[in-house]
């Protein structure tokens, strides 16, 4: 009887194991920290198991697209957003409109995930990760500069006479700070102000550019004169990114625009910097704009499991996951009925972060690394000759004609 009963316990658990499934989920090595901890819970609270596949960033896509088109795909992939319209119309993604619109939830998923994941008026992925650029501003020198540290500013005047104040104290002390020879980072966070003013440099369907619009050289305009006035940091003019934090953390920089996670990396190496946030402002007060960034989850054409995959994406937008595991960590819900928790009730800063994602756009490209994210592109090299050359004429028309160009040839 006793081997009967050790018998029938071991088959039963064969069972049970016969039955789990495993699937592969690949990401960014760069969003480890977001990830790692999901993974790790759904494998605690299922029978069936997740595998991380960490690649590294510049890797990703091309790495991606290889093993879809070789028939050796993962089950789940977590790409940036911008790059979902391309491996879309490549049909190397698997449809999900009807499970993601079958959701209770779907009209509060981020706005902008789901634009660029829509390709034909099919849905090819969902939010997975949310970031929503803003601004960030030192306190306890706008004390010092005799400005109210409760009272952003709300325009570009405003920004630039804060400016002013605050790099006038001397001691090093400079009113504004963005890394100027980063590409991604300045889409991050320049774009929103051309936005703010009602400009924009694309089309709605990223298939013609329109950077001969006012809002784009008047933004261009506005940052060359506060860097012609000395307003800005200086090493803004060579910084690749390195520093996006680091310059901040020094408490020596006025305001600089960023994300929820500048945010949170000042949090940890400058936990005494009284920081505020605001939206990033356009010209005149009241016009607001955001970049709307982060990671969509999808899952690829040749999926061996694509109902454990769906079964991930849905466990993924729980409140349980949502608030106590991304909120929990400082991380923004793609979920905006979530949004306002317990967590961003400690941190008010955070509810800004999770509204300007709310608020956030992002251009519609199939070609966007070539347009905005290569250091040899054209939006840096926009930027670069407008701000620090003062050529904003000239550096509109190259732009636009660089533009065109790459999208004729990418179409």
């Amino acid at each position: 009887m006793k081997r009967m009963i050790i018998a029938a316990a071991l088959l039963a658990a064969t069972s049970l194991n016969a039955h789990a499934a495993e699937i592969a989920l690949w990401a960014r090595s760069r969003t480890e920290g977001y990830v790692t901890p999901l993974v790790k819970a759904f494998n605690e609270t299922h029978s069936d198991k997740v595998t991380l596949n960490l690649i590294p960033n510049e890797q990703f896509v091309a790495k991606l697209g290889t093993a879809i088109a070789g028939g050796t795909p993962p089950d789940l992939m977590s790409i940036d957003l911008i790059y979902v319209p391309a491996f879309a119309r490549a049909e190397q993604l698997t449809d999900i409109t009807a499970q993601a619109k079958a959701l209770p939830y779907f009209d509060k998923l981020m706005a902008s995930h789901l634009r660029l994941a829509t390709f034909e008026a099919k849905l090819y992925g969902v939010p997975f990760s949310a970031e929503g650029s803003f601004l960030m501003y030192n306190k306890a020198l706008f004390r010092r500069a005799g400005l109210d540290p409760d009272k952003p500013p709300q325009s570009w005047g405003e920004l630039t006479a804060a400016a002013e104040k605050i790099t006038a104290l001397g001691d090093g002390n400079y009113g504004f700070y963005f890394p100027g020879n980063c590409a991604g980072c300045n889409v991050f966070t320049f774009l929103p102000a051309i936005w703010a003013d009602g400009g924009d440099i694309l089309s709605e369907d990223g298939q013609k550019a329109t950077l001969n619009q006012p809002a784009v050289a008047a933004a261009l305009a506005w940052y060359h004169d506060m860097w012609a006035r000395k307003l800005v940091l200086p090493s803004a003019r060579t910084d690749g990114g390195e520093n996006w934090t680091s310059s901040p953390a020094t408490g020596k920089v006025g305001m600089w625009p960023g994300g929820a996670f500048t945010l949170a990396a000042l949090k940890r190496t400058a936990p005494t910097l009284d920081i505020g946030v605001t939206f990033i402002p356009g010209a005149k007060p009241g016009q607001v704009a955001s970049f709307a960034g982060g990671d969509s989850i999808a899952i690829p054409k040749g999926s061996k499991n694509v109902k454990l995959a769906w079964e991930f994406i849905q466990w993924s937008f729980s409140p349980e996951v949502q608030v106590e595991i991304l909120a929990k960590n400082g991380a923004v819900p793609v979920r905006t009925d979530l949004a306002d928790n317990t967590y961003t009730a400690q941190d008010p800063r955070l509810l800004i972060a999770a509204k300007a994602m709310a608020m956030g756009r992002t251009p519609y490209s199939f070609v966007y690394n070539d347009l905005f994210n290569s250091p040899q592109g054209p939006f840096l090299r926009m930027l670069q000759k407008g701000v620090f050359d003062g050529d904003v004429s000239g550096a509109v028309r190259d732009a636009q004609t660089a533009f065109t160009q790459i999208i004729d040839t990418g179409n």
